[in-house]
């Protein structure tokens, strides 16, 4: 039985909010082991009548499962991104299936974005900034000095050039970005 995070590979996730605008991109690197299986992987997804965008990292059929839980939760409760996230959290962590799973996910809507985990994590970074994967710690180092230091570019331009970043420095990130909007 897996208690702890997993350490996942072959991803880079990250979202940006920023003036109302939202932004969640990844890379479309997929390794088996130290091979690129594939480079287009689509890893972001519009979920919730497009009203949250959604990123995962580890294993796609575990995250596909969670990604289709994490909707089941959001029309329970009322599309109330934080509470579902909570609830499928809970659920991860006590399930006996669903503790088996390994992947992290990033869900962002207008206002706010969650880093879940299967340790029963509901994070809520001090920066409107989410990362996971890999590369995602590249991705997030890059984001921050440019919130921070380039207050004209917008959520869309920080995700594309951190990706990007990270790709330049992380073996398991590659430049086939696919970047969502809301």
């Amino acid at each position: 039985m897996n208690t702890t995070t997993p350490t996942v590979h072959a991803t880079t996730v990250l979202g940006v909010i920023r003036n109302g605008k939202v932004a969640l991109g990844a890379d479309g690197q997929a390794t088996l082991g130290n091979t690129v299986f594939k480079s287009n992987v689509k890893k972001v997804r519009k979920l919730s009548n497009d009203s949250v965008l959604a990123g995962f990292a580890g294993s796609t059929a575990d995250a596909f499962t969670l990604l289709e839980r994490f909707e089941d939760k959001m029309g329970q409760f009322s599309q109330n991104m934080k509470r579902a996230a909570i609830e499928l959290a809970r659920e991860w962590r006590t399930d006996r299936y669903l503790r088996r799973l390994e992947a992290m996910l990033v869900v962002v809507n207008a206002t706010e974005g969650l880093v879940i985990s299967g340790t029963g994590d509901v994070l809520e970074p001090d920066y409107p900034i989410f990362a996971i994967g890999s590369g995602g710690t590249y991705a997030q180092s890059a984001a921050m000095a440019l919130y921070r230091h380039a207050p004209h570019l917008s959520a869309e331009e920080i995700v594309r050039e951190s990706l990007t970043i990270a790709a330049d420095i992380c073996i398991y990130t590659n430049h086939n970005l696919e970047i969502l909007t809301l």
